[in-house]
């Protein structure tokens, strides 16, 4: 078996546009996994420089999978204890919730593997 590390990272800007329904970060933060593949989220690494809570939430095929709060001017790291299978032909991806009007830039590494 051929493993394969991937990571979505980057420093992003963001808006808030309410807490309802998670908002795309940007368009690099999002991995098709190609047929006959399986990947899988090993670790999640967050930031935010604003002074309210944010969450990055980590979407397959546009359902939520994992929710990842950041605190005010906060990190995380999240080693994730519990790895799912994610089949081909999903879309992988990670969007943003924050109140409305709450600006910033959200730092992001999230890491998995694919085999």
């Amino acid at each position: 078996m051929i493993l394969k590390n991937l990571f979505l990272q980057g420093i992003f800007p963001f808006d808030g546009a309410g807490l309802e329904k998670p908002v795309p970060i940007h368009s690099q933060l999002s991995r098709y996994v190609p047929d006959g593949v399986i990947n899988q989220t090993l670790y999640f690494r967050g930031g935010n420089s604003s002074a309210e809570l944010i969450t990055v939430v980590l979407m397959r095929d546009g359902i939520p999978m994992r929710y990842f709060p950041i605190g005010a001017k906060g990190h995380v790291h999240v080693p994730l204890r519990v790895v799912e299978d994610i089949e081909g032909g999903s879309l992988i991806e990670l969007r943003l919730l924050a109140d409305t009007g709450v600006s910033g830039s959200v730092v992001v590494d999230l890491g998995m593997v694919e085999h």
